[in-house]
């Protein structure tokens, strides 16, 4: 279906970060790509080497596989990839700000953002790193277009790159399962508001009290500040590892992503029923489907493609949208409505209306 392009004009809710393009510059999407490492580990692998089978992690999850990176390969790696496709699908190599949302970045310190975009030939130009775990893709592009409306950049690479095969404990079938290593990356250029393509607001917000649902205990202040504290103990091991209390993330997200959906929808000034595609963050298909039965949105509007790739993090909004562009889902003038959660716990929206894009 084809639909005009019409953003909502009222205020932003003060309460937290929200906004709607002017009349002005806004961020326009010019250029999809994405990568995934070519190891596929199946559910029959995984069931081998722990307590689980296919049939558990499949009517839990709906993932059959996923992707893991050989050892060796970082996060910035595959970003690199992803970024070099984005730029190829847009038309040209530039960029003047380069956005990288991620959860496992090479390193604590420096960001990976500033290797990123030098190894992409954007030596000079202004790089950082977003951390807001699942929901860093949508914060990266408000970032991104933060900075084309306020005139800091004309062109801005986004990309969602994590390798969280480097962070699961081994021993944890209730998160070893469940995520994937890849990366997805975006063009954002300077334009028009009434363009396709154009980024039409977003909706963010977070809750920080529930900070523990999804976190990483060790390997920053709060953990070194705590061993000081206490005489430098021995650090646990286990404190490396990514750990999340599931059946609340579960409840969170859905009703999360449904909320900052509408607000999104109302921002835009589009009906539920007037939406071609729900791209959410590819969690797990139950929670994707819930939050289309609250939207009011038939299920088979939703795209998913984690059955084959995991919990790609902030990479899987860009890694769903490039495989239902590919697919022939996704075409131009379409409707979509993109929204994610995370930790922190983090939350945020967007939506436009599909440019004629290629994706690699």
């Amino acid at each position: 279906m084809t639909h005009a392009t019409d953003a909502a004009t009222d205020a932003p809710d003060a309460r937290r970060a929200t906004g709607a393009p002017g009349r002005g510059r806004t961020a326009v999407l010019t250029g999809l790509g994405t990568y995934v490492p070519p190891r596929v580990v199946t559910n029959e692998e995984l069931s081998r080497t722990m307590d689980t089978s296919d049939e558990w992690i499949r009517t839990r999850t709906g993932i059959t596989r996923r992707h893991w990176a050989d050892p060796g390969t970082a996060t910035g790696d595959l970003a690199v990839a992803a970024g070099e496709r984005a730029l190829k699908s847009a038309g040209s190599g530039e960029a003047d700000l380069v956005v990288l949302a991620t959860t496992t970045p090479d390193h604590p310190c420096p960001a990976t953002a500033p290797e990123v975009a030098s190894r992409l030939g954007l030596r000079g130009v202004a790089a950082y790193d977003v951390a807001a775990v699942c929901s860093g893709f949508v914060y990266g592009l408000a970032s991104a277009a933060g900075a084309i409306a306020a005139g800091i950049a004309e062109r801005v690479l986004v990309i969602g790159a994590e390798t969280y095969s480097t962070i699961l404990n081994p021993d944890d079938r209730t998160t070893s399962v469940i995520f994937g290593d890849g990366a997805g990356a975006v063009v954002l250029r300077a334009g028009d508001p009434a363009e396709p393509g154009a980024l039409l607001g977003y909706d963010l917000g977070s809750d920080g009290s529930l900070k523990d649902l999804i976190v990483v205990p060790g390997g920053g202040s709060r953990q070194r500040s705590a061993a000081a504290a206490a005489g430098a103990p021995e650090p646990d091991p286990a404190d490396a590892y990514f750990t999340m209390q599931g059946k609340s993330v579960f409840r969170h997200a859905v009703t999360r992503m449904a909320a900052s959906s509408r607000a999104m929808l109302d921002r835009a000034g589009w009906a539920a029923d007037s939406v071609d595609w729900f791209v959410g963050h590819q969690a797990n298909v139950r929670i994707l489907h819930a939050v289309a039965d609250q939207l009011g949105m038939a299920r088979e509007r939703t795209v998913v493609n984690l059955d084959r790739v995991g919990n790609t993090s902030a990479a899987s909004i860009p890694l769903a949208l490039a495989d239902a562009v590919a697919g022939g889902q996704v075409a131009p003038g379409d409707r979509v409505l993109m929204s994610a959660f995370g930790g922190g716990v983090t939350w945020g929206s967007t939506a436009l209306v599909w440019p004629d894009v290629t994706a690699y």
